[in-house]
């Protein structure tokens, strides 16, 4: 099983398929490496070199006390960049995924990265605050922690039904895909889960944004009932020089059915582009 050990001894977990141009895929929150199986075979499949790592205390990877903020996420993946000498990098992140792609991308991606595609990820920024008014209030984040401190098993339950739009009318949601998200959600150490929510919440990805000098797919649901579009997708197109914009009609934030379909084929084909 395939781990790459960090500065502080962190042993970050990855999966690696395929060969050639490398795609390097990162989670979200609460989940892990396991959330991008399909891509992970739908790349391999199509000539790609398929890579997909667990945030530390997230997954297979170890769970140290320290570290589990938005800066220390970046460090750790280009930690695993620079293990497997990877070049011409595509980067594909969700939810938390998506900040620390872009991070990597901004401060570690020179001359390494090639492209970022991001879905429904958490910049510029989320909380709210006197520069960013339209966020989402600080107790909306406390409520998520002591949720997790509470009875995180019931509330990973809960947290899977706005995550993939199970709430709404039509919506075809099997158990089975609540259940994974379950599954992903109670194997990230508690630490892990409670300190991340800081993280994606409150870092501020206005400056990565702005120095992102590759091209950016920035996808996003317009029905995410998780990270409002309006203050996500919406407020990131405008920071990149090099940036596309596609929002997916009544698509959720979770990547799963004909959300997940679309989504992949527009992955396939901006790293084509």
């Amino acid at each position: 099983m395939p781990y790459v050990t960090t500065a502080d001894g962190t042993q970050i977990h990855y999966t690696d398929w395929g060969t050639g141009q490398p795609v390097i895929l990162s989670h979200g929150w609460p989940l892990s490496s396991d959330a991008w199986a399909v891509e992970l075979k739908l790349l391999a499949d199509n000539g790609y070199r398929a890579i997909a790592h667990d945030r530390r205390g997230h997954g297979k990877s170890s769970g140290p006390w320290e570290g589990n903020d938005m800066d220390t996420y970046a460090a750790d993946l280009n930690a695993l960049v620079e293990h497997l000498d990877l070049h011409d990098i595509v980067l594909v992140g969700h939810s938390t995924g998506g900040g620390e792609v872009v991070r990597y991308a901004a401060q570690y991606g020179a001359g390494r990265v090639a492209k970022v595609f991001t879905a429904g990820a958490v910049p510029p920024i989320m909380v709210k605050s006197e520069s960013n008014p339209d966020g989402t209030p600080i107790e909306a984040f406390d409520g998520l922690r002591a949720s997790v401190l509470a009875d995180r098993s019931q509330f990973y339950e809960e947290l899977a039904t706005p995550f993939y739009g199970a709430n709404r009318d039509g919506a075809t949601v099997s158990q089975g895909l609540i259940d994974d998200f379950w599954r992903q959600g109670m194997n990230v150490n508690i630490k892990a889960a409670y300190d991340c929510i800081k993280a994606f919440s409150e870092s501020d990805f206005t400056e990565d944004l702005k120095a992102l000098d590759v091209p950016i797919f920035i996808a996003q649901g317009d029905d995410d009932q998780i990270v409002p579009v309006a203050d996500a997708a919406e407020k990131s197109i405008k920071l990149v020089k090099n940036g596309t914009l596609k929002l997916y009609k009544g698509a959720p934030h979770g990547i799963a059915g004909a959300y997940q379909q679309e989504l992949d084929q527009d992955i396939l084909a901006f790293i084509k582009s």
